[in-house]
């Protein structure tokens, strides 16, 4: 028995993709020419009448730390179980390392799998719970001792390895089950929500702690999350999924910058989504008549789209100022009236309400202490951003 068996298992719209950015292309350069670590070809897993994953192929590559982002029931957790031989695929393949998994069975995959419950033994102390699968296949005493002091050390536990779980506090309960899921060195770790029972604090600290102990062993990592801002931290690609789809896989930086759809946009952190048609169409930019935003919204992009085309502007709150004073310019430029404002320390929410009725969230930095404009409920206020700060995208 391994390691893996002691831990408790458990249609996108049409969208204008976004002309490539610098890191975008920098990202197909690194990979170009590499055979894929994982390949996940044509995968779909059915439960009766009900599909949880339709259709997926997806390629991860040697040493990432790729995250699979979506909500409760999309599908993540079944392609991660399927990956572990936990549950077998209705149709298409997945290769791990080359190897065709199909009717491999788990204890057989160079894969372990470590879950939110962590599943510690509480009769066994720190340096037993990591001990326990070299003791099962019978590894020699002295290479035990030697694999079980490197991985304490790793994991910044080597005073705690006698202690009992009930003794460690959550964050270090997580790096026994982290620990104890490496020590058989595999060439996959598969961890689900694995920062889920954390509290927020010690989940941030946590996660830079899970970087760098990926990046010292270079172990291939896929992490299932629903934390959107988790994902962002952790990986060095993100696949977001919806309905059994990935429906955008990208860097963090270009997933939120660069949304493919609405749906990827308004899941990935917040965003504010104005309805338009286009009236212009130029080799460098967009323009769009909003009704909702009572402006002409003008979008830097590098695509094509036809005249009359109904579409969407996504466009985030941080890349809207706000001012008392009317700006020097008439596109990407509406007024209202501040309904609600949050103070949240590093940074200010407002609500606006326009004209239209439609209400817009602006976030400003708050890098002084003596703000130069301060703003309070019921000011009428213009908002205004600048060409290349929204996206537009077809529904």
């Amino acid at each position: 028995m391994t390691s893996t068996q002691l831990i408790e298992p458990c249609v996108a719209a049409t969208v204008v993709t976004p002309s490539p950015t610098a890191d975008s292309e920098a990202l197909a350069d690194k990979y170009a020419g590499q055979t894929p670590f994982v390949s996940i070809q044509n995968v779909s897993k059915t439960f009766g009448d009900f599909t949880a994953v339709d259709n997926v192929s997806l390629d991860i590559y040697q040493s990432e730390l790729f995250c699979l982002l979506g909500g409760s029931g999309c599908g993540k957790s079944t392609l991660l179980r399927m990956l572990a031989g936990f549950e077998e695929p209705s149709q298409g393949k997945i290769l791990i390392d080359g190897v065709d998994m199909t009717g491999i069975p788990p204890w057989d995959r160079p894969v372990n799998m470590m879950f939110q419950s962590y599943a510690l033994f509480p009769h066994m102390n720190v340096a037993d719970n990591i001990a326990f699968g070299l003791k099962r296949e019978g590894v020699p005493r002295d290479e035990v001792k030697d694999r079980v002091a490197k991985m304490l050390e790793l994991v910044q536990l080597g005073h705690l390895g006698k202690r009992k779980p009930d003794q460690l506090s959550g964050g270090q309960r997580q790096r026994v089950a982290l620990a104890r899921a490496l020590i058989k060195r595999p060439k996959l770790l598969l961890l689900d929500e694995p920062l889920g029972a954390l509290d927020r604090k010690l989940r941030e600290e946590t996660q830079f702690e899970l970087i760098n102990i990926q990046e010292s062993l270079g172990v291939t990592f896929v992490v299932v999350t629903h934390d959107q801002e988790e994902a962002m931290t952790l990986a060095s690609r993100i696949g977001v999924m919806d309905q059994g789809i990935i429906v955008q896989t990208d860097e963090p930086h270009d997933m939120y910058e660069f949304p493919s759809s609405r749906f990827v946009a308004e899941f990935i952190g917040s965003v504010n989504i104005f309805e338009g048609i286009v009236t212009e169409d130029e080799r460098d930019s967009v323009r769009i008549n909003s009704r909702e935003a009572g402006c002409t919204l003008a979008v830097n992009h590098g695509i094509s789209c036809a005249p009359h085309q109904h579409v969407h502007v996504a466009l985030r709150p941080e890349k809207i100022r706000i001012s008392h004073a009317h700006p020097d310019q008439q596109e990407n430029c509406i007024s209202g009236v501040i309904e609600e404002i949050a103070y949240m320390g590093s940074l200010s929410s407002f609500r606006v309400k326009l004209a239209s009725g439609k209400e817009i969230r602006v976030t400003r930095p708050n890098t002084d202490r003596r703000m130069a404009e301060r703003f309070t409920w019921e000011d009428k206020v213009f908002l205004f951003w600048d060409e290349d700060s929204s996206v537009v995208l077809t529904s």
